[in-house]
């Protein structure tokens, strides 16, 4: 069965938003005062969270690596100033992660421009087809997630 020219399009459009998100945040990253990060350690940054402390665990699991690459990458942010390690009060195994006034104002400059993609996406759709775009969006991830 072949795919309608709609389908292609549509698959088209969304290799290039992919290709494209990550182009500009590593072009943008690179121009910043934070050029001294890749793009796994921004999304490591964005996985840590800003008021939270997780546990690398946690962190690992929601970036979907294994614990001895996140320990790499966690490496190079404390290395780097962006974020701390900070061990559990009764059990001193659990490691918790921080971000530092650096980290933050990473994670905020990072989620300000996921905001502005966002708004830019659904400007000029009603709530009913804000809703539409979400519902297709979670058939996506559906369909990612069973792929794992």
């Amino acid at each position: 069965m072949t795919a309608s020219p709609t389908m292609k399009r549509i698959n088209h459009k969304l290799e290039k938003v992919y290709k494209d998100i990550l182009r500009i945040e590593e072009t943008e990253l690179k121009k910043s005062q934070f050029r001294d990060l890749s793009i796994k350690e921004m999304h490591t940054i964005d996985a840590i969270g800003l008021h939270q402390k997780p546990s690398s665990s946690e962190v690992a699991t929601r970036l979907s690596v294994t614990q001895g690459t996140l320990t790499v990458a966690i490496n190079n942010l404390v290395r780097k100033g962006y974020a701390v390690r900070e061990h559990g009060a009764p059990d001193r195994r659990v490691v918790n992660l921080a971000l530092t006034r650096k980290g933050r104002l990473m994670f905020r400059a990072h989620q300000a421009f996921h905001q502005q993609m966002v708004q830019s996406f659904v400007q000029g759709f009603d709530e009913q087809e804000v809703r539409l775009i979400e519902a297709a969006l979670d058939n996506l991830m559906g369909f990612l997630t069973a792929q794992k």
